[in-house]
């Protein structure tokens, strides 16, 4: 029994494709529950259900729990469709029994779903209804789809759908005729919209962010449906706490194996679904993960990091809370370029003492905390000016030593901005995570819509701050059980790389690393989410935590630093270390690390 649970509501429908006197299954809710079920999760349908089932839907009704009104046959659903240059075109709508289904038969308790999805049922306003009782009877996320022909039918109504749903998912027709264009799509704070685009791949919209996936290559039989299994196969990766990024990722090498059959062939095998394809530039090493996991878990100091010091706030302060959701998110680009290649990192001197990077940041934000506190609540950092922020990085020589000021402004404003928006303080945010079944899914859903930490699909900062709140003195997150992923910054891709935990096999890519030259987004990918697997591999075969293992890592950049020889004596992996010291980590500026 799988622990992730999906209710679609709105069903299967009997198709003819292409002029065939064959039926085939078909419907928006069948293609979405059939995803969600070959991902993984326990589906429930709300749809009729016919008596008896007939032979096209026989597999599907084995594979989910149908509730709903029986009928006969021939009051299902039932479209004709033809595909034509790609695309799918229904000749045909008829909907049936499916319109006439009513919110008031809808469980009375919907709070055991970790996700209820709504079809278009051929009628928004009836959506939006059901929309409403969800709502009502404890559903706890929302999801809906829509289609063109609606949208011109019932403007304002599809509109109300949208602003209303958690998860909002359409093509990019669709997309333009609610938005006007691609480039004006927007959710609100607390929503993510999801945008296919045929062979293009997909959109990811949180706020004003926007992450365009490529299009996995696939053989097109039959497009019916793709949409709609995007959508079932990302609700599982949703639900399951991924980031609304890598849901989306993950789901589209499903929806590319489904189009290579008739009907939804694919989505009824028992197998597990494909997996992402990587990019086989960088590649991880499974028998260095295993010489240097061991020769770790042997290692007495590799122990987690308090998070204490004279650069971070006493225990017990009041303001900690803030103090670590508002820094945390800075973690980021602390180093200069010149002429396309990476030149210094940043060191400077801030109240009397020489500190690097994070710590810099760290002691900069504690100025904040030890004069004025309200600057690091959510109101005080989305009023921040360009002022506000050189006057806490400035060093002591009166320099702005920030390589990018403009960002950090940026994303303070904004995390300010979403917090305030979602009606969340840290100590709220902490308060519905100590009391969730799953703490830190919970911590990274919340952080999934804020600026600063929600657009990193590998969660780097995220998964700083849980380390943060975990190990503090306080132990602001109560649970220490849930997994955190790997804080994959660049001192740790550089200890992937040169300890040998990755494998550049592709010389050009290894040339520029060499070079210190500036890499492309694709490059920089390559090498941040092999080192994030390699990563999570050492966390898992040493036995230590993600915070010990981190630490270590982290500690590497004064044996292992950017600009001077490593000092491999004093390293304790340096009897199993692939010593490829030439190598050094991607340069690319991104808000990421």
């Amino acid at each position: 029994m799988s622990d992730i649970h999906i209710l679609i509501i709105g069903g299967a429908s009997l198709d003819t494709l292409d002029g065939a006197d064959q039926l085939v299954a078909g419907g928006a809710g069948m293609y979405t529950a059939m995803a969600s079920r070959r991902s993984g999760a326990s589906v429930t349908l709300f749809a009729p259900r016919p008596e008896p089932v007939p032979a096209a839907l026989q597999q599907v009704a084995a594979s989910v729990s149908w509730l709903g009104p029986t009928v006969a046959q021939q009051d299902l659903p039932h479209f004709e469709i033809t595909h034509r240059d790609g695309e799918t075109r229904y000749v045909q709508a008829r909907f049936g029994a499916e319109a006439s289904i009513s919110p008031a038969s809808l469980p009375a308790d919907l709070s055991g779903f970790d996700c209820v999805h709504l079809v278009p049922l051929g009628n928004i306003r009836n959506q939006y209804d059901f929309m409403l009782a969800c709502r009502a009877n404890g559903a706890r996320r929302i999801s809906a789809g829509t289609a063109l022909d609606l949208i011109d039918e019932q403007p304002d109504d599809a509109s109300a759908l949208l602003d209303g749903a958690d998860f909002f998912f359409m093509n990019e027709k669709e997309a333009v005729r609610l938005f006007g264009s691609m480039a004006a799509v927007r959710s609100r704070t607390g929503q993510t919209i999801f945008v296919t685009q045929g062979s293009d791949g997909a959109t990811v919209v949180q706020g004003d962010i926007a992450t365009q996936l490529p299009g996995v290559a696939a053989t097109v039989r039959d497009p019916t449906g793709a949409g709609d299994t995007f959508c079932g196969a990302t609700l599982v990766g949703l639900s399951r706490g991924h980031h609304p990024v890598m849901a989306a990722r993950n789901a589209m090498p499903l929806a590319a194996q489904m189009i290579g059959d008739v009907g939804p062939a694919a989505l009824l095998l028992s197998s597990p679904p494909p997996g992402s394809p990587t990019d086989e530039r960088v590649v991880v090493s499974p028998a260095q993960i295993s010489r240097i996991a061991a020769l770790i878990s042997e290692l007495e100091d590799v122990t987690p990091y308090a998070f204490t010091g004279p650069d971070l706030p006493r225990p017990g302060h009041p303001a900690s809370l803030d103090y670590f959701f508002a820094s945390t998110l800075q973690q980021f680009s602390f180093w200069s370029t010149n002429g396309g290649r990476y030149e210094r990192p940043l060191v400077a001197t801030v109240d009397g003492e020489e500190r690097k990077g994070a710590f810099y940041l760290f002691r900069a934000y504690l100025r904040w905390l030890e004069s004025s506190p309200e600057m690091l609540t959510p109101a005080g950092q989305a009023e921040l000016s360009n002022a506000d922020m050189k006057a806490v990085f400035r060093a002591d020589d009166g320099t702005h030593p920030m390589p990018a000021l403009e960002l950090h402004l940026q994303l303070a404003r904004q995390y300010g901005r979403d917090m305030l928006a979602l009606g969340l303080t840290p100590q709220e945010v902490l308060e519905q995570v100590n009391t969730s079944a799953t703490p830190l899914r919970t911590l990274f859903q919340i952080l999934d819509h804020v600026g600063g930490y929600k657009e990193d699909p590998l969660r780097k900062k995220a998964a700083l701050l849980a380390i943060i709140l975990q190990q503090r003195p306080e132990a602001f997150l109560a649970s220490r059980e849930d997994k955190v992923p790997p804080v994959v910054d660049y001192h740790v891709m550089r200890s992937c790389l040169r300890t040998g935990l990755v494998d550049v096999v592709d010389n050009e890519l290894a040339s520029k690393l060499v070079g210190r030259q500036l890499l492309s987004q694709a490059e920089e990918w390559a090498v941040r989410n092999a080192a994030h697997h390699a990563v999570e591999r050492v966390v898992s075969e040493s036995g230590k935590s993600m915070g010990a293992v981190d630490w270590f890592f982290f500690q590497a950049r004064k044996r292992c630093p950017e600009m001077t020889e490593p000092r491999c004596s004093f390293c304790a992996v340096e009897p199993v270390c692939a010593k490829r010291k030439e190598l050094f980590q991607p340069v690319r500026r991104t808000s990421f690390y």
